[in-house]
């Protein structure tokens, strides 16, 4: 998003989730900080009436929303709303209903066309349900499925973050007992590609060290309880590495977090979805991140879910909503600051020139990828 004259701040869109669920909550809490508003300039898009039932629900009496009627008309240092629905909303706290699922995909729907426009400088999405948002236009598992469709992208990768932990899967959304089936080496080396090139331009790591965990226990043990390690995945690490990628494995995925292992990489690519998210929530869920890489545009998102057990209690902690928040920022900084040095010819050689140059650091690197 270009802005002329004085620089204004970043403007994020924030779709409200499931309306019975602890998203306003989260949202409200937030940004009741009038802190967080020296950061970024917030567009909730959602319902202001709404909005109303859960700050009076939280008690919060000094809390109050500025109300759009387009994004255009947001104003700094505030906590903007942009109503999407004016129409009485049921609010059922707690449950799935049908209102709910049709109202968080207006909002998702009516934050993505305004990122589309380059009104805003990214989104961050509060939890939805992915049982009542299913419908006409909304047909995908989630968030990550929706934003590649959205935006013409054929391949994307969910990487949950975590201050220095970031794990992506190399499949997402789907029933374990596919798994197997999808594990190639074009896919494999295509989220490696995705993960790489996201540490390098969105979270501006020079030369990001990438473990690859194994679909077997103990990573297949070289064939004995399976074969997709010695088929599949180490040829594909094989051929990122030769590609100047700094790719490791296949590890075996307990001991490498039993060990503490993940520590030592600056991205991690599981298998599938549990493998992946189970250690990750265990050491982060109060602070994880889902940020969809590979995307044309910056999108994030707290890790959890709906938390209809906890809705209305005020008794949810804005943690994550506001570490994602960060993330947006600072994503949104590493993206213009990688484009600008990349596209001025005197930064210092092509992005090929600098694969050449790490193809012969990395042959200096111990063999460690067994």
């Amino acid at each position: 998003m270009e802005h002329t004259g004085q620089q204004k701040a970043l403007r994020i869109g924030i779709s409200h989730g499931d309306v019975n669920g602890i998203s306003y909550e989260i949202i409200i809490k937030t940004l009741s900080d009038s802190r967080i508003l020296e950061l970024f300039t917030p567009i909730v898009y959602g319902s202001s009436k709404v909005a109303s039932y859960h700050r009076k629900a939280l008690n919060i009496p000094d809390f109050s929303f500025n109300i759009l009627k387009s994004a255009e008309q947001a104003l700094d240092g505030k906590a903007n709303l942009l109503n999407i629905y004016s129409e009485e909303i049921k609010i059922d706290l707690g449950k799935s209903t049908d209102i709910a699922g049709e109202v968080a995909y207006q909002a998702l729907e009516a934050v993505t066309q305004d990122l589309k426009k380059g009104q805003l400088d990214a989104v961050v999405t509060a939890p939805i349900s992915k049982q009542n948002i299913q419908g006409p236009g909304f047909s995908f598992p989630g968030h990550t499925e929706y934003f590649a469709d959205r935006f013409g992208t054929s391949e994307s990768l969910m990487l949950m973050v975590s201050n220095n932990i970031r794990i992506g899967v190399i499949t997402g959304h789907v029933p374990l007992r596919e798994v197997p089936g999808m594990i190639s080496e074009e896919r494999i080396l295509k989220k490696i590609r995705i993960l790489n090139h996201s540490l390098v331009r969105d979270f501006g790591i020079r030369k990001p060290k990438i473990a690859i965990l194994g679909l077997n226990p103990h990573a297949g043990d070289k064939g004995i309880i399976g074969h997709e390690e010695e088929n599949v995945i180490i040829p594909s690490i094989q051929k990122a590495f030769d590609e100047g990628i700094l790719a490791f494995g296949p590890y075996p995925a307990d001991g490498f977090f039993g060990s503490s292992s993940f520590n030592d990489f600056d991205g991690i690519l599981a298998m599938f979805h549990d493998q992946g998210l189970i250690p990750f929530k265990t050491l982060s869920f109060k602070s994880g991140v889902n940020y969809t890489a590979g995307l044309p545009v910056v999108r994030t998102s707290p890790a959890h879910g709906t938390a209809y057990d906890l809705a209305g209690k005020n008794m949810a902690s804005p943690d994550a909503f506001r570490e994602a928040i960060y993330l947006a920022i600072d994503v949104v900084k590493n993206r213009r600051m990688y484009d600008e040095i990349h596209a001025n010819p005197l930064s210092g050689g092509s992005h090929e020139e600098d694969n050449d140059r790490d193809r012969n650091d990395l042959k200096n690197l111990p063999e460690d990828r067994g």
